[in-house]
């Protein structure tokens, strides 16, 4: 064989060779992140840097990705634990604990397994807050509950570099006779307001009714005065009407009597009142004296005015 080819062969093999390397170091030197992903980078085994989303170089053989930190919030059920409140009763609790990472080399370095770690701290901060509390108030209470918890975990998990968002329990579980106790509790609530309903509405019957008769009264006195009131100017116009009719009928009397057919008609009214006392008088009295001029109209007005006193005075007396 030729040397000269040889040795070209082996010059083309070893470039070939390089060429591999380089392409391996450069893959192995370029990182790419993920969005909201955080990468731990480790030279040596000691800590170098951490890598955050988008395009990032190491040193291949030397550097390595010693953990992968997700930034996204996450959620981890707590499972159910037995917990004992401030009047000895014993509860069944779970909830759900919401957190992010925001320091990913705390969360690497400060603890071995931070959801871990939080879920057994929110365990044990539950049932420490749930002691400081009385059964009542665990199931009116909540949002407060929740609140206490997740500042407690959050002042503990500082140094792990995680924050908690929000807790949230899911159910609270009493014993079979506390939950007897309480649907008898509520039961006699039940009752109790239903009694009270009705007795505030049988009072407030009775006020209605009493404010009924009461306005009805009120209302016929009124009518009552107002009719007599009514009746008391009717008889007053009445009087009015007839004195008036009387003032009038005499004033015509008065003018009729200044004429001579006036002075006659009177006359003639007047006798004719005469007769008719006589006849009363006949009646009275089977025994009737008249004198000799009783054919006289004038004589016969003047006795029959004499007659008509003398009668007037024996009805009077």
């Amino acid at each position: 064989m030729d040397p000269v080819s040889t040795i070209l062969e082996l010059l083309f093999s070893v470039e070939a060779i390089i060429l591999i390397f380089v392409i391996i170091i450069l893959r192995g030197s370029i990182i790419f992140v993920p969005q909201n992903r955080a990468w731990i980078i480790e030279r040596f085994g000691k800590y170098q840097s951490t890598k955050e989303a988008g395009l990032n170089f190491i040193i291949p053989f030397i550097d390595r990705v010693a953990a992968n930190r997700s930034l996204k919030e996450q959620a981890t059920d707590v499972p159910s634990q037995s917990a004992i409140t401030r009047d000895n009763i014993s509860l069944v609790v779970d909830g759900v604990l919401y957190f992010r990472v925001l320091d990913p080399y705390k969360a690497t370095y400060g603890v071995d397994d931070y959801v871990f770690a939080v879920t057994q701290l929110a365990q044990t901060t539950m049932r420490s807050e749930l002691g400081k509390m009385e059964l009542d108030k665990t199931f009116e209470e909540r949002d407060l509950l929740n609140t206490n918890i997740v500042a407690a975990i959050n002042a503990a998990s500082d140094p792990w570099g995680i924050q908690v968002l929000r807790y949230e329990i899911k159910d609270i579980v009493p014993p079979n006779s506390v939950m007897e106790a309480m649907e008898a509790q509520m039961k006699a609530e039940r009752v109790k307001r239903a009694q009270i309903l009705e007795s505030e509405g049988d009072r407030q019957a009775a006020i209605n009714v009493a404010e009924g008769k009461k306005q009805a009264q009120v209302l016929a006195a009124e009518a009552e005065k107002t009719e007599q009131i009514l009746k008391a100017e009717g008889e007053a116009k009445a009087i009015i009407a007839v004195a008036e009719a009387q003032a009038d009928a005499l004033k015509k009397v008065g003018e009729a009597a200044n004429t001579d057919e006036g002075q006659k008609a009177i006359q003639l009214d007047l006798a004719t009142k005469a007769i008719s006392a006589k006849e009363a008088i006949a009646k009275e009295s089977s025994v009737v004296l008249l004198p000799d001029n009783a054919t006289d109209a004038s004589s016969l007005v003047a006795q029959g005015m004499s007659i008509i006193n003398t009668l007037n005075s024996k009805k009077s007396s």
